[in-house]
């Protein structure tokens, strides 16, 4: 489950953290103009006063190009601890489905931070099952690989209502793909901004800016990627707003835009909950 919304949600759960939170509970619904739906469940639990841990649940479902119905499962769990200005973070998550496409991921990061800079040094280690489809023009084909990732990952608090962040990653693969041989494949399963080839990449980067006000924040993101299958390119760009419905209970509204060379324009929406407990 990439990117943006897992960023996201990290950004709630930090919020949370920060503000002293014993626990937060979360959950939405995420839709697309493909006809793609996914629903999604997060928990994270202060451990301490300097640890976190965080957890997350989805399932989705595309249709894919052949007409058939795919529906992926997201499970993940990060442990955050800061010693104070440095911490570290470690996390697994399982994404996929085990008729087209899943992998296993392992990762952890290294950062620092005080009241107005943040700065991450993020590894990634994936581990992939790929099945493609057959079709009328390709018969079809399973193979295993992984991936290694590093990643930055920089934000500023540039005032006191407003926040600027910046991020990287580059994979490098353990198999060598042919864009010319894989892009009839990549079509095939990949026609929502959903499909599990979305979460295979080869870099990605991003940039955001949030703005604080009041008890209500306002968020910006634009980001774009490159599929490791095709080389295809995806930009993306979408508008956030957080609002308390009560003094333990915010709600998030999202609503963004996909340019994809390989599913086309596609217009995303999302509602979140999220309720805190504690002191």
């Amino acid at each position: 489950m990439s990117s943006p919304k897992v960023l996201a949600l990290l950004f709630i759960a930090g919020l949370a953290q920060a503000e002293g939170g014993d626990y937060l509970l979360g959950g939405g619904v995420e839709s697309d103009t493909a006809d793609g739906v996914r629903g999604v469940l997060i928990a994270g639990f202060g451990l301490g006063e300097r640890t976190w841990l965080s957890t997350s649940a989805a399932m989705g479902s595309v249709e894919l190009g052949n007409g058939d119905e795919s529906n992926t499962a997201y499970a993940d769990i990060e442990l955050d601890h800061h010693f104070d200005p440095v911490g570290i973070r470690i996390g697994a998550a399982y994404w996929g489905n085990p008729d087209v496409l899943e992998s296993v991921d392992l990762r952890g990061a290294l950062y620092w931070q005080n009241d107005k800079v943040s700065i991450a040094g993020e590894y990634e280690y994936r581990d992939f099952n790929f099945i493609v489809p057959p079709s009328d023009s390709f018969p079809g084909r399973e193979f295993a690989f992984d991936a290694d990732g590093l990643g930055l990952r920089v934000s500023f608090r540039v005032s006191k209502n407003v926040s600027l962040g910046l991020a990287g990653i580059k994979y490098d693969y353990s198999v060598n793909f042919r864009p010319d041989e894989n892009r009839d494949a990549a079509r095939l399963i990949s026609v929502s901004r959903l499909s599990q080839i979305n979460d295979l990449i080869d870099n990605r980067a991003s940039i955001s800016l949030g703005l604080n006000r009041g008890l209500k924040r306002w968020g910006l993101d634009f980001s774009t990627w490159k599929g490791a299958i095709d080389q295809s390119r995806t930009r993306s760009v979408t508008i956030h707003y957080l609002m308390p419905l009560s003094d333990k209970t915010d709600i998030e509204f999202s609503l963004g835009y996909d340019a994809s060379d390989v599913y086309g324009n596609v217009t995303f929406f999302s509602l979140f909950l999220y309720f805190y407990g504690g002191s």
